[in-house]
């Protein structure tokens, strides 16, 4: 979310980041970053200067009525936020008006640069900004991420827009920061939850019976792994005939597994079977089938997302710096229609396309330098759980890593 000053806090926050990185350039370090109008920018001034000018605002159509994440929940009537595109031109204005060489281009080359290292602007940026200036603001906490994206301009629009200045053209380069969400002050409608179904409703929203809520695997963890027991909640999860149904998009029909005994109407645990062969990784649908009593009919509930993540080993666990080869051991076995990487801290290696199911992947590595780097085996988009959350704080699963020499 983000208040009225948002677009007040993203302006600040492109001049600082240009103003502070801006001087580190030898030959400007009397750089100035202003952001005034065009026809106000140049002034006086006569030594180097690049000014950001804020010269169009437009709705972004993908957010119209889109709300707010997470502050409106399904069933809420919430008024959506106000989305913004902001349109900059950022002027160079060398040294002397460029008499002895030419500062800008030099000052513009580095003022593009500079945004171009700072694509996406990270709360801590808008927070060192606006700290002071707009204390206020609250555009760090907005959910999407605020992206500066260079905007060319034709001859045309150039004309265009410094003529309505009456001004000369000036060297200058435009750039589109998306998406700025101005949130709306008005309040959400919030009905009361469902109590029951029947004559004596009391809401309008009526949830399906039985009905899974959650889906939680063991430890804290993101993801689930073969031999896991997973949790389920959710209500009126008890029956004659109880059964939680598994499926994957590789499988030609789903797979039903029995609870665990001692379930109740709120929650039940399923122990996914240790098949390597059979269970891929990456993600399943999970649902739950129940038969009431006085039913002659199984009930299907709503089905949640379950990431089922690998278990890897991997060799060499040493090796000295060059071309490495790695083997890695994975259960469950990759299919040969599903993608596996390897990825060494932020370094990422692809294998052969795979043509049968395969439980050893080889990955050739190169350009990795002397130092520790741990190991996650990524397939269909589920990772290797890396993290221990058994632990406190987490660390690191110590099995998960190699060392190059």
């Amino acid at each position: 979310m983000s208040n009225s000053q948002a677009i007040a806090a993203v302006t600040a926050t492109l001049q600082a980041i240009l103003q502070q990185n801006v001087i580190l350039e030898s030959d400007l370090t009397d750089a100035t970053v202003t952001i005034q109008p065009l026809d106000k920018a140049r002034g006086s001034n006569t030594n180097n200067q690049l000014n950001l000018f804020l010269y169009m605002v437009v709705r972004n159509a993908a957010w119209v009525t889109a709300n707010m994440p997470r502050q409106v929940l399904p069933g809420e009537i919430g008024f959506p936020p106000l989305p913004l595109n902001l349109y900059y031109l950022m002027t160079a204005f060398g040294r002397d008006d460029d008499t002895t060489q030419p500062f800008g281009h030099e000052l513009l080359g580095k003022g593009m640069s500079i945004l171009h290292d700072h694509a996406i602007l990270s709360p801590s940026d808008i927070t060192a900004a606006t700290g002071t200036l707009l204390p206020d603001n609250d555009l760090a906490q907005q959910l999407e991420r605020l992206r500066i994206t260079f905007h060319p301009l034709s001859i045309d629009e150039l004309a265009k827009l410094w003529t309505g200045f009456s001004m000369q053209y000036r060297l200058s380069a435009a750039y589109e920061v998306a998406v700025t969400l101005i949130n709306s002050t008005k309040p959400t409608r919030t009905p009361l939850p469902v109590l029951r179904r029947g004559v004596n409703a009391q809401a309008n929203i009526i949830a399906p019976v039985p009905t899974l809520l959650s889906l939680t695997p063991p430890n804290q963890q993101p993801s689930a792994r073969l031999n896991d027991i997973v949790t389920l909640m959710g209500v009126d999860l008890n029956g004659t005939n109880i059964g939680v149904q598994f499926d994957h998009a590789l499988w030609m029909a789903p797979i039903e597994v029995a609870p665990q005994p001692g379930g109740t109407s709120t929650s039940l645990s399923v122990q996914i079977p240790n098949d390597a062969t059979d269970w891929p990784a990456g993600f399943y649908t999970v649902a739950v089938l129940v038969q009431r009593p006085g039913d002659t009919f199984r009930r299907t509930t709503n089905a949640l997302s379950m990431t089922l993540a690998p278990t890897i080993s991997i060799a060499p666990a040493s090796a000295p710096a060059g071309a490495i080869t790695y083997t890695v051991t994975v259960s469950p076995d990759v299919w040969p229609t599903q993608s596996p990487a390897l990825m060494l801290n932020d370094s990422e290696f692809t294998t052969a396309a795979i043509t049968a199911k395969s439980g050893s992947l080889t990955f050739a590595t190169t350009g990795l330098i002397a130092g520790t780097y741990w190991a996650r085996l990524r397939v269909d988009g589920v990772d290797t759980l890396l993290v221990d959350r058994t632990k406190t704080p987490p660390v690191f699963d110590s099995t998960q890593k190699v060392t190059v020499t």
